[in-house]
């Protein structure tokens, strides 16, 4: 609706009201005026347009005689004028020049000015005339009475209106704080103390999925669910004891993790009324403060085992040095033979330990990638089954997991080659039936699971199968399998569980759920490399991708072709030959190309690669790797 269009409803809807209506602003210019206001003062059309003064309204009112004999008619009008610019709220009635009773009640307004509402009470009057002409027998006092209700009346009705601008007033901050809420990421709700809903905004269920959506009137039992009321039911009730709480719980149907603030509503005497309750998805946020938390472990480790390790292996060095030449004695006793070949063994299975330690507790980044899970599982099999031995039957099965997920393929395939070799000798020898099945968790998690018909873990394994150097091999296990799954889970922001089925074990994963960005379209990409070996493999590999490429060696050539119409990306490497650098490119280029990216040899935290503006591509790196970082920085066509 137009503007035009709103003034000219507005301007109808008042000519409909009975009573005379006039608005001047704090300017004393009318602003709005309805038909009555006219009629009622037989007015020109010259008066009732919005701008008019109101001394110029005053003056042609004296001059008509509205206000009786003037003897001096100017003095009048100023009189009126003062009093409008000192205006205060009334109510008086008058009686006219041609015999006819008003009353008039002013208003100020907020924005300044006032609004003045004018009522021929004329037949009111003659009423109470004649009601006091006809009813001798009643008391003055009755009468007086009567006039002074028939006053609180007008004034109780003038009343009533503010009343109904306030409430239309709080009606509408009522629908902006709906729409407030509505639009936050969050469910914002409020509780009586029966634990029902009295107000929700309508995003619960994309907070916890598969809840209700429309629970005002609900118990919080009968909105969330059994499973989840059992979790939270002591925080309400904490909550209504007056004690602010903040948990977090995990909602088994969607597995998301979910933070609740509950804040207790306090009436104005202190008694706790009800709860209010905020349920935020913090689901992303404890994925990347559990792979957090186990890098911290993990350097931690590295810091603790560094130095046993190394003075551990010079031991090993040694032993095995001195038990060789133990082994060339041309006189050794074959019993001493014995024992010096199994000296050897012992050291050199404590070297292989070592590297294990190693790999579990040293520095890893994570490099995930598009992964096709349903591919990448089959391809797995294939691997493992010649391992697994003809009694031994390995199945896939994967369940909507169809488009490629952000996944680090290397160490999930070494997890899961352990998980099942670790199933193919809990069933050893009589064989069995692997199962690894992939599945995924609503839109949170990746689950893939190893299951066997072996005869499932101890209670003693349930409970430590996870810790370091926990086996049940004997002497022939490191107790470092299934501590790596676990370690590799945790750095990637998931979990692993063990449990029994009814037909053996289970080792379940739980990754993070990122669906993959799709490839950058074909573009033509400048490829700034001084090593000519490397920018020959980089150019191929873009080549495959599909985009076209132009390549320089230098940073002050790649500076003029940027310049070049139909650029979709710079990649330059860190290192140039000449004193600008690949960080200094990427400064001077941008805002002035599409994308910009770095690639480098450099570790994570040099100091150079630390100042580069834009994302930075480790090398070596895969065909995959490419593809995968150039849709992560944003390239286009």
């Amino acid at each position: 609706m137009t503007e035009d269009s709103r003034e000219r409803l507005t301007q109808a809807g008042l000519n409909l009201i009975q009573q005379a209506l006039s608005i001047f602003d704090s300017n004393l210019r009318l602003a709005v005026c309805n038909r009555q206001y006219q009629i009622m003062f037989d007015l020109p059309d010259a008066l009732i347009r919005p701008g008019t003064s109101f001394e110029d309204t005053i003056r042609f009112l004296v001059q008509r005689g509205e206000y009786g004999p003037q003897d001096d008619p100017e003095a009048a009008v100023q009189l009126r004028v003062d009093q409008a610019r000192a205006f205060v709220p009334h109510y008086m009635e008058r009686t006219r020049t041609n015999g006819r009773t008003i009353s008039v009640e002013g208003s100020p307004l907020p924005q300044g000015g006032w609004v003045t509402v004018y009522t021929d009470i004329t037949e009111i009057k003659r009423q109470e005339a004649l009601l006091r002409a006809r009813s001798e027998e009643l008391s003055g006092q009755v009468l007086d009475h009567a006039e002074r209700l028939a006053t609180a009346n007008r004034s109780l009705a003038a009343t009533n209106a503010a009343l109904e601008e306030a409430k239309r007033e709080l009606t509408a901050i009522e629908a902006r704080t709906r729409q407030v809420t509505e639009m936050m990421p969050a469910h914002i709700a409020h509780m009586d103390r029966d634990l029902t809903y009295t107000f929700s905004n309508r995003r619960l269920p994309s907070v916890m999925p598969g809840a209700k959506t429309d629970i005002v009137g609900r118990h919080v039992y009968d909105a969330l669910g059994k499973d989840t009321f059992d979790k939270i039911e002591p925080a309400f009730r904490r909550a209504l004891d007056g004690e602010p709480r903040v948990l977090e719980i995990t909602h088994d149907p969607s597995g998301r993790r979910i933070r609740i603030a509950l804040t207790p509503d306090r009436g104005a005497d202190g008694a706790v009324n009800g709860v209010y309750v905020l349920s935020t998805d913090v689901t992303r946020e404890t994925q990347a403060r559990a792979a957090l938390a186990q890098t911290a472990k993990r350097e931690l480790a590295a810091q603790l085992s560094s130095g046993l390790a190394h003075d551990f292996a010079n031991l090993l060095t040694i032993i095995l040095g001195l038990q060789g030449r133990l082994e060339r004695m041309a006189d050794l006793p074959p019993e001493a033979g014995d024992l010096v070949r199994a000296t050897l063994a012992a050291a050199r299975r404590g070297g292989t330990l070592l590297d294990r330690i190693a790999a579990i507790s040293g520095p890893r980044e994570l490099r995930p990638q598009p992964v096709d899970l349903r591919t990448f599982l089959h391809d797995l099999a294939a691997m493992a089954r010649p391992t697994l031995g003809a009694a031994v039957t390995l199945d896939i099965s994967v369940a909507g997991l169809d488009r490629p997920i952000l996944l680090d393929p290397g160490p999930l395939q070494d997890s899961l080659l352990n998980l099942i070799l670790n199933a193919r000798d809990a069933m050893a020898p009589q064989g069995g039936r692997i199962r690894l099945a992939a599945r995924a968790v609503r839109d949170t998690w990746a689950e893939i699971s190893v299951c066997d018909t072996g005869p499932g873990f101890s209670p003693e394994a349930l409970q430590r199968g996870l810790d370091p150097f926990f086996t049940t091999k004997g002497g022939e296990g490191s107790g470092l399998g299934l501590s790596m799954v676990y370690d590799q889970a945790k750095l990637a922001g998931g979990t692993v569980r063990l449990e029994n089925t009814r037909t053996g074990a289970r080792v379940t994963l739980r990754l993070p759920l990122r669906a993959a960005r799709q490839a950058a379209s074909p573009m033509l990409v400048l490829l700034v490399e001084d090593n000519d070996d490397i920018r020959t493999e980089v150019r191929e590999m873009l080549r495959a991708l599909g985009h076209n490429v132009i390549e320089t060696s230098s940073a002050a050539e790649a500076e003029s072709l940027a310049t070049l119409p139909g650029i979709g990306m710079v990649l330059s490497d860190i290192n140039l030959t000449g004193a600008t650098s690949g960080v200094d490119l990427a400064r001077a280029l941008a805002g002035r190309v599409p994308a910009m990216g770095l690639m480098t040899s450099l570790p994570p935290g040099d100091g150079l690669r630390a100042r580069a503006p834009c994302p930075v591509l480790q090398k070596p790196f895969t065909e995959t790797d490419l593809a995968t970082f150039l849709a992560a920085a944003g390239a286009r066509p």
